[in-house]
């Protein structure tokens, strides 16, 4: 968990933007642009009431067939999480959520009730990414990845998930900020510009997806920031949720199906991410700058605070670490750094979290 002020990110698993094509008004002369009639989602159930496909309603039920809660083989296992189902029957969730059930075996649930057991096709941890495959699929349509960086504060979302267990449950809101840098704890913690939203996401709702009016995933739900210390008592919704972004979440997807290697880019630094010092600072020691690494090569020592990254005020290690994912290896970054007192200046050629 990391701490800012009283608040604490938490990954929430369970017992731990597309934009809609417009319509334009043809000028003289010219056709009108084809209407975007929408991804193919599920038909409603035959005996529910129903609901205009444009409303909250509506999108809630053609896109919960999709989302599954996934949980252990073991029912003496506690713990579970959400998914959703997308071309070729995968699933995609949370590592957090697939990576402590894999051990006892993995079994998902659909909304009717149906149930199949899962293995992980792929996993990345520093993307907080999973994607299963099923052996027992059912005929639902898949969802589709829209595009979050078309989204804008103001948008209205709903999360589907499995809070507290609480299979098929639906929450409306609102993105309430774009490229918000949230990061928890630990080795391979998942740091990322997340969707800010206020729609109600608990434990539980962790991997289940986080659509538009129009039914497309642009977001992965993954975090929730709480009041106080801990995961206990006061460790629910305060309106304060994080999806992983689309734009990553589907690229992470395709390679981990691909059974491609990921890289990110790296600086060859270990930060002190406890440091209260505002910026990026280097931890002290020895090793906290890789021999011959980028920014070994480009001067920086341990100690010094990364204080500017491409032109981007840089105000703690894990937004650093949430600015690097934005990059890839080889990219040329201008960084400015504090060294005793003084302001330094640097170029930094990127080098790979493979190397």
């Amino acid at each position: 968990m990391a701490l800012s002020g009283m608040l604490v990110v938490a990954l929430i698993a369970g017992g731990a933007g597309g934009v809609a094509g417009s319509l334009f008004s043809p000028a003289s002369g010219q056709e009108a642009a084809p209407e975007d009639e929408g991804p193919v989602m599920n038909e409603p159930p035959p005996e529910a009431p129903q609901r205009d496909p444009d409303t909250i309603a509506g999108v809630a039920q053609r896109v919960s067939p999709s989302v599954v809660y996934i949980g252990s083989a073991n029912p003496s296992v506690p713990g579970g999480g959400s998914g959703f189902v997308i071309e070729g029957d995968y699933v995609v969730t949370n590592d957090h959520v697939s990576s402590v059930l894999e051990e006892d075996g993995i079994q998902i649930e659909y909304s009717d009730g149906s149930l199949s057991d899962a293995t992980i096709v792929g996993a990345d941890p520093s993307s907080d990414l999973a994607v299963l495959s099923l052996a027992d699929p059912i005929d639902v349509e898949p969802l589709e990845f829209g595009d979050s960086e078309e989204v804008i504060v103001g948008d209205e979302v709903i999360a589907i998930g499995a809070p507290l267990g609480l299979a098929g449950t639906v929450t409306q809101g609102i993105i309430s900020a774009t490229d918000r840098p949230v990061s928890p704890e630990g080795e391979n913690a998942s740091r990322f510009y997340a969707l800010q939203t206020d729609a109600a996401i608990n434990p539980g709702n962790s991997g289940g997806p986080l659509v538009d009016l129009e039914g497309r995933v642009i977001g992965v739900n993954s975090m929730i920031v709480t009041m106080g210390g801990s995961m206990g008592e006061g460790s629910g919704n305060i309106g304060l949720g994080f999806a992983i972004p689309s734009s990553e979440a589907q690229s992470v997807v395709e390679r981990l199906i691909g059974n491609e290697s990921t890289a990110y880019a790296d600086i060859g630094v270990e930060l002190d991410l406890q440091s209260p010092t505002a910026g990026a600072v280097i931890a002290d020691g020895s090793g906290a700058v890789e021999d011959g690494g980028p920014a070994d090569e480009a001067g920086l020592e341990p100690g010094d605070v990364i204080t500017s990254f491409d032109g981007r005020r840089v105000n703690s290690g894990q937004e650093l670490l949430a600015m690097l994912r934005d990059r890839s290896p080889g990219d040329e970054i201008d960084v400015v750094y504090e060294r005793d007192g003084g302001q330094e200046t640097a170029t930094i050629v990127l080098g790979s979290s493979n190397d």
